[in-house]
């Protein structure tokens, strides 16, 4: 067979990767004496591989993860005991094979956010898990949309397919009864057979104002712990924390060849400080 028959039969049989090395391999196979077992053994653990790779960066690229939230720019020191502890427990990814859920709590700035979007995307770069990140404002306003179109159950199909969906600032959500109960119905599909994490600057005595409903907000409460890892960021504002230290590194800084750092401002300006405080945002 010409060797543009046999591109064409690889790509055909949808194998890209061995399409394109196949006839280098070839080549390194008589140079180096393999054999046909193991040439292969190489064309198949090539495209397997490939195959690997880009399975993860699709997963990535729809998983709405945000880019600088990483394990690996996670200040996990800044980060309460407990949970430094707990995090290569949650890395392993054993409690999304068992569709348990996963539920942060604290007060705005505490890295809440970063936290979960590193699990995430660790779950996805090392078992391969598909995994949705997304604000709890936007994702009921997209069910809201396929409620109104006819569409929900459709909606809540497609959502399913992700092993976990991760809700961010679930306290947001605003304060209307369609929006619960469409809410409501997301969290009780994934019931025990796939796992949620969220964040929330609200404890769950104040979850009334989410749901309304007492006996909903119950409900819905049930649901989330029935099957849990709570944890609590009780820790210092991590922007806090960094801000103090960017000052501090300003303040230790050497001083220039004719004295004092000069300043970059204007003449007759104000050098600019870092602000003290947490941002309002987690």
């Amino acid at each position: 067979m010409p060797a543009e028959g046999l591109t064409v039969l690889l790509r055909a049989f949808r194998l890209p990767t061995m399409a394109a090395i196949w006839s280098e391999s070839v080549i390194r196979a008589e140079r180096e004496d393999w054999g046909y077992q193991r040439l292969l053994q190489h064309l198949c653990e090539s495209e397997a591989q490939d195959r690997r790779e880009r399975k993860v960066q699709r997963l990535l690229h729809e998983s709405g993860l945000p880019e600088g939230k990483t394990l690996g720019n996670l200040e996990e020191k800044l980060l309460p005991v407990k949970i430094r502890r707990l995090l290569p427990t949650l890395l392993e990814g054993r409690f999304v094979d068992r569709g348990e859920n996963l539920l942060v709590f604290g007060l705005p700035g505490r890295g809440k956010t970063h936290f979960l979007a590193a699990v995430g995307r660790e779950l996805v770069l090392r078992h391969r898990y598909p995994v949705l990140f997304t604000p709890t404002f936007k994702l009921v306003q997209r069910l809201l949309a396929a409620k109104q179109e006819l569409r929900l159950e459709s909606e809540l199909k497609r959502l399913d397919r992700f092993a976990a969906v991760i809700l961010d600032d679930i306290g947001y959500v605003q304060q209307d009864r369609q929006e619960m109960e469409v809410l409501f119905t997301f969290l009780a599909e994934r019931y025990e057979r796939r796992s949620v994490l969220i964040s929330s600057n609200l404890v769950f005595s104040k979850w009334d104002q989410i749901f309304k409903d007492p006996m909903t907000t119950m409900a819905a409460i049930d649901r989330l712990v029935h099957h849990a890892t709570i944890l609590e960021f009780n820790n210092e504002s991590v922007r806090g924390q960094q801000a103090r230290g960017r000052q501090k590194g300003q303040a230790d800084a050497p001083e220039g060849p004719f004295g004092s750092t000069p300043s970059l401002a204007p003449d007759g300006a104000k050098d600019s400080v870092p602000p003290k405080g947490p941002s309002p945002q987690d």
